[in-house]
């Protein structure tokens, strides 16, 4: 199973996101889930590092991406993981037996 677990301040922002697991749906390189799962996640991972210029730690594994700011959020960075957000929710309604999206409330900015 695919885990999409999003990181809200307590604010309601968001300030980040782990993607875990795989669909074991097809052969490596062919699976449709992990791929969705994987460009969404690389998208707002390279508009955080390359467009906003944001500053964030991650950590990055097979089969995990892990990406959470080191400062505060913004309405620039909202949009950013709103779409992480929107787009794992689209392939949680299709699939929810292999994608599951989930949302923790962290105490402040830098946990």
């Amino acid at each position: 199973m695919i885990v999409a677990e999003i990181y809200k301040h307590s604010d309601g922002k968001i300030i980040g996101f782990s993607l875990d697991g795989h669909s074991n749906q097809g052969k490596h390189g062919h699976d449709i889930y992990c791929a969705a799962a994987s460009m969404i996640s690389s998208s707002v991972f390279v508009c955080l590092r390359d467009y906003l210029k944001r500053d964030f730690e991650w950590d990055a594994a097979h089969g995990r991406l892990m990406v959470k700011l080191n400062d505060a959020p913004d309405d620039l960075t909202e949009v950013a993981f709103q779409t992480f957000l929107i787009g794992m929710r689209e392939v949680e309604k299709q699939v929810p037996q292999i994608v599951k999206v989930t949302e923790k409330i962290l105490g402040g900015e830098s946990e």
